[in-house]
């Protein structure tokens, strides 16, 4: 079944890669699995070749922008890539995205776009560094299997059986000839963010931020209406809240962030596919480059929430200083919100005790990829982030199925999930916002690094010293305990008082900060904007790394150097990242060494 949407009076984006080069060619198709450097390595053993060839990738856990480069680098001429996971829902579904490296307005390369601002011409070299070189286009999987079952020659290597959910038998080249034409127009046009601010009784120059897109390829009812929704009452719980009275501590700011997706203008019903010159996360990664220095000093964390309810299943992304916040918030939430946001998993359960029950148990994941709104605040600019969401991997990702019927029929039938999210997430601001000392506890985040250093050890293999970074999580260690113990003292002392409150916000400075401290100036190696690094994106996503982007990458790097050239390169970056948890130690402790 083709997706719905098409035709007179309908509104569907005709499924195209966005920023893919405009391009024409005839070539033999060949199958390429998931386009990494070692399914190339296979073909390659096997004497296969895909110069000039029409590649046909399906999606995995590179991003489509990785698999098209993987390809123009390995000399293919054009790429096509399927889903499978939409085969689980409908055989007809495509799955649309962008296929440009970085984040943010390609023309304002790290500063913000802003009317009558500084902007680079489309021929610049740092615009092109970021836009594929061969053309790409999304397949369904009825089409890609019709493609596929036409190939000959050599058969499917035997590892990629395994996790082939598509009928394959060889991967060709040819015999079957590909006639591949894309035509794109590119266009400017304005986006607009939007904010609702709730101003801070006593701290009004410190923000706690919860943000959503608001655009969609599609209809959106998962990505990203799901949030919106979410966001929309949590606004209309805050009103409530301030009928009766209250008003926070810390000022509130929900934002709803515009071209997160990729914008449409013109008519989609039309050849030529229209194409805005902007970004992957653009709304919140441009004002978050004009705001820098304001966030650096007064955000105390930004909570995002994009696709809200995917199905079954609580899952929470955090950096780790957010931890025992959020598990004491899933706690409490039906005991403070009663029977409207008790797990709908299990009734008369905390969300809490559900999630403590499944087979994965409480497994609060990290940030190592740059795949929402939380990419600015987080690697940019070093703020304390969250994610939450129910479900993953929905097979309508990106297709005109994600629609209010999939909702309806497949993701929330009571739309409980969507309520419970909401409650975790306006209680998780509340806290935050009205906390007198803040419940950011780096205890956690110690013992993180830690585990991260253990496996570092591990892959390593002794080829190199990691006692630069042993010798800073000691101090960070050390920082953290001191910090903990002054914050329960703190929160001992309930009565008021001048120098009490002097204290808390001494302390509370110092825990907003430390953050902070795991930004380097120079950023990641080819990839600069991205500052952070403990958590940030994998230059290469075959590597065995998801933390420590830097010392990832020199991993990577090494293997094309000798010996000697490759430790110094991984050394350098071991203490890159030792030099940022020292400075993380010394914001929490305060004062100057």
């Amino acid at each position: 079944m083709a997706e719905p949407g098409f035709g007179p009076g309908n509104d569907v984006v005709r499924p195209y890669h966005a920023y893919s080069p405009s391009g024409s060619v005839i070539g033999y198709a060949v199958f390429v699995n998931f386009g990494r450097e070692e399914d190339y390595n296979a073909l390659e053993a096997m004497g296969v070749s895909v110069g000039r060839a029409v590649v046909v990738a399906r999606r995995g856990e590179m991003s489509r922008y990785a698999v098209v480069e993987k390809a123009a680098e390995k000399g293919a001429a054009a790429v096509l890539m399927y889903t499978e996971a939409t085969a689980e829902f409908n055989g007809g579904g495509v799955e649309r995205g962008t296929v440009m490296g970085g984040l943010g307005d390609p023309l304002t390369p790290g500063w913000a776009g802003v009317e009558g601002g500084e902007r680079l011409g489309l021929e610049d070299s740092d615009v092109l560094r970021r836009f594929p070189k061969i053309p790409s286009m999304p397949l369904s999987v009825d089409t890609a299997e019709i493609i596929l079952r036409s190939l000959e020659g050599t058969r499917v290597p035997y590892e990629w059986r395994g996790t082939l959910k598509s009928e394959v038998g060889s991967v060709g080249p040819g015999p079957t000839l590909l006639n591949f034409t894309y035509q794109g127009e590119k266009k400017m046009a304005s986006i607009r963010n939007v904010f609702a601010v709730i101003r801070g009784s006593e701290e009004p120059d410190r923000f706690v931020l919860l943000g959503n897109h608001r655009d969609a390829w599609t209809y959106g009812a998962v990505d990203p209406n799901s949030g919106t929704a979410a966001l929309l009452d949590i606004a209309r719980r805050y009103a409530l809240l301030m009928r009766l009275g209250w008003n926070p501590r810390r000022t509130i700011i929900l934002c709803s962030w515009d071209a997160e997706e990729f914008g449409m203008v013109g008519n989609i019903l039309s050849p030529v596919v229209t194409i805005i010159v902007m970004a992957l996360l653009i709304g919140s990664t441009e004002w978050v480059e004009q705001n820098l220095v304001n966030l650096g000093s007064k955000a105390v964390a930004y909570l995002n929430v994009d696709c809200a309810v995917q199905g079954p299943g609580f899952y929470a992304t955090a950096t780790p200083q957010l931890d025992n916040l959020l598990l004491e918030v899933t706690k409490k939430v039906e005991k403070l919100l009663l029977s409207t946001v008790k797990d709908p998993e299990s009734e008369g359960m905390t969300l809490y005790n559900k999630w403590k029950t499944t087979d994965r148990g409480v497994d609060i994941l990290r940030f190592n990829g740059a795949d929402s709104d939380f990419a600015p605040f987080l690697q940019h600019a070093g703020v304390p982030s969250t994610e939450l969401y129910y479900g993953r991997d929905f097979p309508v990702y990106h297709t005109s199925f994600d629609s209010y019927n999939w909702m309806l029929n497949h993701g929330d039938p009571l739309f409980q999930r969507h309520v419970a999210i909401a409650g975790v997430w306006g209680l998780l601001a509340l806290h935050l916002a009205d906390d007198p000392v803040l419940p950011l506890n780096y205890l956690s985040y110690a013992a993180q690094l830690q585990e991260y250093t253990n496996v570092l050890s591990n892959l390593l293999e002794g080829s190199v010293s990691l006692h630069p970074i042993a010798a800073s999580i000691q101090e960070f260690v050390v920082a953290a305990k001191e910090a903990e113990e002054e914050a329960k003292k703190l929160r001992a002392q309930e009565a008021p008082g001048s120098t009490s409150e002097l204290k808390k916000r001494m302390l509370n400075d110092r825990l907003m900060f430390a953050e902070r401290g795991f930004l380097d100036a120079e950023g990641l190696h080819g990839r600069e904007w991205f500052k952070h690094l403990v958590y940030g994106p994998p230059g290469d996503h075959d590597g065995e790394l998801v933390f420590f982007p830097g010392i990832a990458d020199a991993v990577s790097r090494s293997r094309k150097m000798n010996r000697t050239e490759g430790d110094a390169a991984i050394q350098h970056e071991i203490w890159r990242v030792a030099r940022a948890i020292q400075r993380a130690a010394y914001a929490l402790k305060g004062g100057l060494t």
